[in-house]
């Protein structure tokens, strides 16, 4: 036998459900004699590549693991100073350890199955209360996707609430003691919607001025001042202004919170909170506001609820503010969080506790004052008077101290006109400290006494902006400082959540694929997490070379002519696609072109962003089949064909088919002067074998925490680059700080790092390197070929809603459940909460047809698993038979009561009508690795009635209001 001296085990074999037995079986359940006769069933022949993906050959993930080693090595880590809502912080290891490199918590889907996800809602609960006490606003929510974004959400709520003598005020005071980068994102968000972006010195604008309705302040501003903003915001109020501060969190532990100033909502990072920069992100953005807004406020709020049996419970509270709902009346179009990074700030909140937070946020402050009494004494001028972390100093020759300080292996802030910038954090020491003071001592040619200075230190806040109210009291902040302790309570929320770590989670529209390990590795190394997003080009050198070689293969893979990295979620994708379209039609004199054309069956998230994006949503139907109506939409294209800005379509459809009218689609958009923008959502079913580009495309977003790997966190991270043709690359978005970002003809920023989350975009690129073109196709194929299993399997159990010419679904299907309801009494979500007495995650629940399940089933799966999830699916379709027989209550049965908790089998006397076995071991693979929900069925009505937002006493849950 012949031995290969140059076998390398292939990636895709671990990634790809690639059992040759295995997929043999299935192709026979599915009636056809190979993957090549199924995509020929599924892909039409008429958007087929013409061509295999031209991609680098695979890497082994040995191999992939020593390359990106020496690409990481190319980034040069400096200690930072620049500020600017970005700072180096520690990430207590037992919460990196057990939350960030913890695939039981990064693979965990949003919580829309409450009653398995009471851990991470716990923890965003925690997040809350930790926003709410130290802003001292009244309500928050569990996150959004940055500051700047946070800051332009706010722009939306105040504009919405307008009324009376403001109603037609079109103008937003932003600060120009606000970041830049926040005021630049503002610009984009606003004019879109009609808004004019006032820029200026709060201490001397005009208030009296009738066009403005809202205003930004910055609290510290953006270089360090620190002002006392209660008379200014009573001022605005008077004039019936609106006000929201950016307030940095870890100042807030000693000052003024800007509630008790009286602003009406605060906004921020929790960045520097235990979570690394990343070159910015992905980051936990946040939003506090007052309790009359919360039915407007945007984002997700997890509230306190009761279970069936009157325990506690956690849930997303007030529903129906989610854009999925509302669709073109959402209050935004937010779909991704950012729930893994709120958690890991929280747990850095829980772990050092309100005086841990204190003496960072103290030596911090000691350090920055150290350092300005210190320059002050070599004769340099200090402009900032009150201050926490960040000052700003006037040199001689701000070029001498660049060169100084980045001999020194340092980064300072330069603002152009010969002032620098000095921002302390956690991880500087005193040491850190005298090296900095010593290049000005040089620089001066004086030294200082530095001992002198040190006894010399104060706080130097006025009596008015120094905090004197109490925050983080509840347990939770104050129990579990030591690491054991921690340890235990990550450990006790980690078991409440079934995350892929348990089983397949067949979400349809959602993508839950494996997230390697190999490609989780390099986001901790700090070569990619310790960069502040504003460091000169040449110091991240690696960071360029991925972002080249990864807008390279993106563009191979979708057909596409460029791409831009910088949205940091779908939702904000979409967002950014529609405004380069806006830009494009305005560059060709067709500003007045708005409307946009989408289809009933769309995500929730289109119509909204449509909306953020100043167009008008003109829908369009669908037929009994589930592809868009062409007749209907051939009559709209021609009634608006004037102002007919884009169609947004999902491929393949929401429903699940390759719909094989789309180039007809595309071209009769095209043929009435608009553009088609594709939802990616669902490009799990093109990749290798189609594309955007292929098929008619003009932009579209990519969710890489979907098809390329980025798990989803729990409900965020994410990332949503956008890829365009050539006419649309001139507009890609740009950046107020870092020049080189975007096109020729830029829009202004929509995330506030110039590369979104970059951090995670690691993930990505390790996925498709290790995978190489091949790899990816048969990734597609794969993909296909378990959701047609699945198919085989239980359409004789569940009626399949939508089918291709042929009969094939694509990568994913709906069963509908409706009949049962008349039959049995039983809806789709009885399905969904028995589902986890079988160990899994419901299917998408209602989306995008009311009463049905849209399975996805993805390629990373095996037969086993397959077979596992379609036998739990068989066994509940003769639990509703039992019903519909007769042989069941309809009312007290094993449906209707799930899911089934320990407490509920294990405690009391027993009197359902069916036996404990049957509640919580239905099969028997049950019993070898059961997964136990912590709560019964959630009330969710309760919770909404009586809304808690925060932690409070246990005891208090059942009289809260």
């Amino acid at each position: 036998m012949k031995i290969s001296l140059r076998f390398q085990e292939l990636f895709e074999n671990r990634h790809n459900n690639s059992d040759e037995a295995d997929r043999s079986a299935m192709l026979a359940e599915i009636g056809v004699g190979s993957i090549e006769e199924l995509i020929s069933q599924t892909v039409p022949a008429a958007i087929r590549r013409p061509a295999p993906l031209n991609l680098p050959p695979a890497l082994s993930e040995a191999q992939f693991l020593d390359d990106f080693k020496k690409l990481a090595s190319r980034n040069t880590l400096f200690k930072s100073y620049i500020g600017t809502g970005y700072y180096d912080t520690h990430t207590p290891t037992v919460i990196l350890r057990n939350i960030l490199e913890n695939p039981a918590w990064y693979t965990a889907y949003t919580p829309y199955q409450a009653e398995i996800s009471q851990g991470r809602l716990e923890m965003l609960l925690n997040f809350q209360t930790l926003i709410m006490e130290l802003t001292g606003m009244e309500i928050a929510n569990a996150s959004l996707l940055d500051e700047a974004t946070a800051a332009a959400e706010a722009l939306h709520l105040f504009y919405a609430l307008k009324k009376g003598a403001k109603a037609k005020a079109d103008t937003f005071f932003v600060s120009d003691r606000c970041h830049p980068q926040t005021i630049d994102l503002l610009q984009t968000r606003a004019t879109p919607i009609g808004v004019k972006v006032l820029v200026g010195d709060h201490r001397t604008v005009d208030l009296t001025n009738e066009a403005i309705f809202g205003a930004l302040l910055q609290y510290p501003a953006t270089d360090g001042a620190v002002f006392d903003y209660t008379s200014w915001i009573a001022a605005a109020h008077e004039l019936d202004i609106k006000v929201v501060v950016a307030a940095d969190l870890l100042a807030l532990t000693l000052l003024t919170p800007p509630g008790e100033m009286g602003a009406d909502a605060v906004v921020g990072s929790a960045q520097r909170f235990g979570v690394p920069m990343g070159f910015g992100g992905p980051h936990a953005g946040y939003f506090g506001t007052k309790d009359e807004f919360k039915r407007q406020m945007p984002g997700r709020i997890i509230g306190v609820s009761v279970d069936t049996e009157g325990n506690r419970a956690l849930r997303m509270a007030l529903q129906t503010r989610e854009q999925h709902i509302r669709r073109e009346k959402a209050t935004s179009n937010i779909c991704t969080a950012q729930v893994l990074l709120s958690v890991m700030a929280a747990a850095y909140a829980v772990y050092h506790g309100p005086e841990g937070l204190r003496k960072i946020a103290e030596r911090t402050h000691a350090l920055t004052q150290l350092t300005a009494l210190s320059l002050k004494e070599l004769g340099y001028e200090v402009l900032t008077e009150a201050f926490f972390d960040t000052i700003r100093v006037r040199v001689s020759d701000s070029q001498a101290v660049r060169t100084a300080t980045e001999a020194a292996g340092l980064n300072l802030r330069y603002f152009g006109d010969d002032t620098v910038g000095i921002s302390f954090d956690e991880v500087k020491t005193y040491e850190d400290a005298v090296a900095l003071i010593g290049i000005f001592s040089q620089l001066a040619g004086k030294t200082v006494n530095l001992d002198e200075i040190e006894n010399a230190l104060s706080w130097e806040f006025d009596e008015v902006l120094t905090r004197s109210s109490a925050y983080l009291t509840h347990p939770v902040f104050n129990t579990h400082h030591s690491e054991h302790e921690m340890l235990r309570y990550l450990k006790s929320l980690e078991n409440k959540d079934l995350s892929l770590v348990h089983s397949m989670i067949s979400l349809g529209s959602c993508t839950m694929k494996l997230n390697a390990t190999t490609e989780m590795i390099p986001v901790t190394w700090p070569e990619f997490g310790k960069l502040h997003p504003f460091v000169p080009k040449e110091q991240a050198a690696g960071y360029y070379e991925l972002f080249k070689n990864l807008n390279d293969w993106l563009c191979e893979i979708t057909g596409f002519a460029a791409m831009s990295l910088q949205p940091n979620s779908g939702a904000q994708g979409e967002y950014a696609g529609l405004m380069v379209i806006r830009a494009y039609h305005e560059s060709r004199g067709n500003g007045h072109r708005n409307i946009a054309l989408i289809p009933a069956s769309a995500h929730g998230t289109n119509p909204a962003s449509a909306v953020m994006a100043g167009m008008k949503v003109v829908v369009t139907k669908t037929d009994e089949n589930g592809n868009i109506d062409l007749a209907d939409l051939k009559a709209k294209a021609e009634q608006y064909s004037e102002n007919l800005s884009c169609l947004m379509v999902t491929y393949p459809s929401t429903h699940g088919v390759f719909e094989e009218s789309i180039i007809d689609i595309c071209n009769l958009i095209h043929a009435h002067g608009g553009q088609v923008y594709m939802d990616g959502a669902n490009m799990n079913a093109q990749v290798g074998l189609t594309s955007p580009g292929t098929i008619g495309a003009d932009v579209c977003h990519l969710n890489l925490h979907k098809t390329f790997c980025i798990p989803h966190g729990g409900g965020g991270p994410g990332m949503g680059p956008i890829g365009v043709a050539a006419h649309l690359a001139p507009f890609l978005p740009g950046h107020a700080v870092v020049d080189g970002v975007g096109g020729a003809q830029a829009i202004s920023a929509v995330s506030a790092a110039p590369f979104g989350s970059a951090s995670i975009l690691t993930i990505s690129y390790a996925y498709i390197a290790m995978m190489g073109g091949e790899g990816l196709t048969h990734a597609t194929e794969t993909a296909i070929l378990n959701a047609n299993y699945i198919k085989a399997r239980l359409e004789a159990h569940f009626p399949v809603l939508y089918v291709g010419s042929q009969g094939r679904c694509a990568h994913e299907m709906i069963l509908d459940c409706r009949p049962f309801k008349q039959t049995a009494g039983v809806e789709a979500e009885d399905l969904a909460k028995r589902l986890m007495d079988y160990g899994f995650h419901a299917p998408t629940l209602s989306f995008p047809v009311a009463g049905t399940l849209m399975v996805e089933p993805t390629e990373s799966e095996s037969k086993a698993e397959l077979d596992r999830f379609c036998d739990a699916m068989i066994g509940i379709r003769n639990e509703i038979r039992e019903i519909e027989e007769g042989q069941a209550d309809k009312s007290v049965n094993v449906l209707k009561m799930a899911p089934h908790t320990q407490n509920v089998v294990l405690t009391g006397e027993w009197t359902r009508p069916y036996s404990r076995e049957k509640a919580v071991f239905p099969l028997p693979y049950v019993k070898a690795a059961k997964f136990w929900p912590t709560v019964s069925r959630i009330d969710s009505a309760y919770g909404d009635r009586n809304l808690v937002c925060a932690c409070i006493p246990v005891e208090d849950y059942a009289t809260a209001e």
